[in-house]
């Protein structure tokens, strides 16, 4: 999504969206990861196979300390992931002080990890690894990638009012101009070995790393998966480009023309989240149809889920007597934004449907500060 400009130096957003974000790290906190009171919960167990030790590049089955399987989604939403980065950067906080590690991090904590546009920028910055050992990023430095390069990546025309009104600014839509060298530019940045130079790849993530795009070439969905990168050469491809081709919100963005790292699988890629703006369902999918890296996984009672949204737009609903009399092009802006939010509530209501009677301890669906509770019989 765009958004007005935000200023050059590093600043926290305002007050207002700190409070918003520590109201979702509360229910994280009341509802899903620390209602476990032992404390050996919280130290990771230690990788029986490292990456690097691979046979033939198989990716090692790695069962979570719990018996279940945890999958972290991040709904994708342009300047709104604002929000879900600062819930991540208090999650991981916790982590620290509850696992006494001042070293623990994201990725020690979650198995599996999918991300739609910024959404999936968070979630390559989070298992992304340049020594196959420990993350690159912290949480904190996603929010912070937004706050620092925002006015790079989503420029505006004509805006001189930066540090005001700042929640309202991060949810409007329209009035931007492309900047696909400025998004390139800073996935370019974020995602090289700083040792070598080298851009960082699929395969270089620590855990089942899942990022969705639409492919105009074959206009189908595309999920670029560190499964099918370790499995063949012709998946694997540079999260740099990864990156930025989720994050391609037409009309803000260039599509990205993209191949391979051995160039033999291309597509034409634009924003993952016009294909999954909520991709939970299909890191669900992805984790019981992998028996190769998840066999003990029986059904969604193994599986533990957190679902970060973005937040709901803070336009109104769309009363009978303003829209009656609207032509094509007054329905343009609107239809995306019904498509997208009405897509990423169907799919938390059809997951928490499938989920049944354990959904109230394996899922949890985070969407603005508000816990979204399907009455499902």
């Amino acid at each position: 999504m765009a958004c007005n400009a935000i200023s050059n130096t590093q600043q926290e957003p305002s007050i207002d969206t700190d409070k918003l974000s520590y109201e979702i790290f509360s229910i994280l906190e009341s509802k899903f990861l620390f209602g476990y009171n032992d404390q050996k919960l919280w130290v990771p167990k230690e990788l029986t196979s490292p990456i690097e030790e691979h046979k033939n590049d198989d990716v090692s089955t790695i069962k979570n300390q719990r018996g279940k399987i945890c999958i972290l989604s991040i709904d994708g939403g342009g300047m709104r992931n604002i929000l879900s980065g600062k819930a991540l950067a208090y999650l991981e906080q916790a982590l620290k002080v509850k696992s006494g590690n001042s070293h623990a991090r994201i990725a020690d904590y979650f198995d599996v990890a999918i991300g739609s546009g910024v959404g999936g920028i968070f979630t390559a910055m989070l298992f992304s690894t340049e020594d196959k050992k420990r993350p690159v990023f912290q949480a904190e430095d996603t929010w912070k990638l937004l706050v620092e390069q925002g006015k790079k990546i989503y420029p505006l025309k004509g805006s001189n009012n930066a540090g005001k009104d700042f929640l309202r600014r991060v949810f409007r839509r329209g009035n931007t101009v492309s900047s696909t060298s400025g998004l390139e530019k800073a996935m370019k940045e974020a995602f090289v070995d700083k040792k070598t130079g080298r851009s960082l790849t699929l395969k270089d993530t620590l855990k089942p790393v899942l990022i969705p795009v639409y492919d105009l070439s074959s206009t189908a969905p595309f999920l670029f998966s560190r499964a099918d990168a370790f499995e063949s050469e012709s998946f694997d491809f540079r999260l740099w480009e990864v990156c930025k081709a989720t994050a391609a919100e037409p009309g803000v963005f260039d599509p990205v023309c993209m191949k391979s790292v051995d160039g033999k699988t291309g597509c034409v890629a634009v924003d993952g989240g016009l294909a999954m703006s909520n991709p939970t369902a299909a890191a669900i999918t992805h984790v019981l149809h992998n028996k190769q890296e998840f066999p003990f996984v029986r059904g969604v009672e193994d599986i533990l889920v957190l679902s970060l949204g973005t937040g709901q737009l803070l336009e109104g609903s769309f009363e009978y007597e303003h829209v009656k009399k609207w032509k094509a092009k007054d329905w343009a802006k609107p239809m995306a934004r019904i498509s997208g939010d009405g897509t990423a509530d169907m799919v938390d209501h059809s997951v928490a449907m499938a989920f049944g009677q354990c959904r109230s301890n394996n899922y949890v669906r985070i969407q603005g500060g508000e816990i979204d509770q399907w009455n499902v019989p």
